[in-house]
């Protein structure tokens, strides 16, 4: 029926999401912050709760008629609270990126010092970049990855804290293979008296899943995004891990605050409540094998790219996601981004670290396992995968990419999205 009454109202619109829906159902999707959202929990996005304004806080409305929306965010958070195993939780951010800017707002005054790591070897734009909000008005300093290892080293991560010392730190990634040091990081903040904020949003499904450590017991705040590997809805949540910590006991309602009416105001109840399905989702049996099979497949992925030559940053991936560092393969990162794309296969550029490249033309690609892995695919698959990448990239002949592209379409017939 919806279907049908965008057809009539809007035939353009509706041509192009049947192309986009197309796409992905012929293609390999491979970009590890993307994945195939159930429709179920697509579903409120598009319902009458969007036509709803809601400012303020369940029981504390300045509009009238929210009774029932206050029961769908309370619901909303109690879910959160329980997956998470955290003490309080905001789930009215629209996006990863407000999430952490209202961390900023509750936590820091403009000028103040933050810790985060840098953009080039994996870090996030909101975790101190200059060219950011986070980098314009806060004083950023930044940790990288050993130039040896390509993984952090924690020693010099605390060697920048005792020198700048931060009023907050970040542990969060968005480029980065392997696990983070939770345990390491709080050591650090406390050694500095800085809060430290995790920012799970690309490993928020694998926490979830018991996949990845949960950074519950050390973090001061988390922040994350609800789409990824959580399969949720674009949205975003704010976790308080302990109901007044000693250092601040008023830190919930620090961060209510500056969510609103602090740099938001109406919150999307539609999203929300699509939040609450994904959440409902992910507490199930079923979610914990998808997290485990996101990380196996990972693994077999670097692994199997490794045997045909290619080369990883930090030599592998503990987690999701992986990035090939292309430059002894005399291909840019746009160039190979471009060549599987006419593949039927998606993936971003990225920046590896230390990398001589501009980020508009970086040396390497990232690439990762939650969207094949949501249609079912295994290691058999993973296999395959490997492959197709390695011809495109090692032939570059159009030919050839229409092979692919052919083959990339026959497997996705066999994992269809599911409905």
């Amino acid at each position: 029926m919806k279907r049908r009454e965008l057809k009539n109202k809007d035939t353009e619109i509706y041509h192009l999401l049947k192309k986009e829906k197309k796409r992905r159902e012929k293609g390999l999707e491979l970009i590890p912050s993307e994945n195939h959202t159930h429709p179920a929990v697509l579903s409120p996005l598009s319902s009458i709760l969007s036509d709803k304004y809601a400012e303020g806080y369940p029981g504390k409305r300045y509009y009238g008629g929210n009774g029932v929306i206050d029961r769908i965010e309370d619901l909303c958070i109690e879910r959160a609270k329980k997956l998470f195993r955290v003490e309080h939780v905001n789930v009215q951010p629209y996006s990863g990126s407000p999430a952490n800017h209202a961390v900023y707002f509750a936590l820091l005054s403009p000028g103040e010092t933050v810790m985060g790591m840098n953009l080039q070897t994996g870090g996030h734009l909101t975790h101190g970049s200059k060219v950011n909000f986070s980098g314009k008005h806060y004083k950023p300093v930044s940790y990288g990855v050993s130039r040896k290892t390509g993984k952090i080293d924690y020693d010099e991560v605390k060697r920048i804290a005792k020198k700048e010392k931060p009023k907050l730190i970040f542990a969060g990634t968005t480029a980065y293979p392997r696990k983070l040091n939770f345990k390491k990081f709080k050591e650090i903040a406390n050694s500095v008296g800085a809060y430290l904020c995790v920012d799970i949003a690309h490993i928020a499904g694998l926490v979830a899943g018991g996949a990845h450590p949960s950074p519950a017991m050390h973090a001061d705040v988390i922040t994350t995004t609800t789409h990824k590997t959580l399969r949720g809805p674009r949205g975003g949540m704010i976790m308080v891990t302990k109901k007044g910590t000693k250092k601040d006991k008023d830190l919930p309602s620090k961060i209510d605050r500056a969510v609103f009416p602090g740099i938001q105001g109406g919150p999307h109840e539609n999203t929300i409540a699509g939040i609450a399905v994904c959440l409902k989702e992910a507490s199930q049996k079923s979610f914990t094998g998808y997290a485990k099979d996101v990380v196996e497949n990972g693994k077999h992925l670097a692994k199997e790219l490794k045997k045909r030559g290619f080369k990883l940053v930090s030599g592998g991936t503990d987690n999701h996601l992986m990035v090939i560092d292309l430059r002894d393969k005399n291909i840019s990162g746009r160039e190979a981004q471009k060549l599987l794309d006419r593949a039927g296969i998606t993936v971003n550029m990225n920046t590896v670290p230390f990398d001589p490249n501009p980020p508009g033309n970086p040396s390497g690609i990232r690439l990762g396992t939650p969207a094949i892995t949501t249609r079912g695919m295994k290691k058999k698959e993973v296999e395959k995968i490997a492959e197709f990448i390695n011809r495109v990239l090692e032939k570059r002949e159009e030919k050839e990419v229409k092979k692919v592209e052919k083959e990339v379409k026959t497997l996705c017939r066999r994992f269809p999205i599911p409905k």
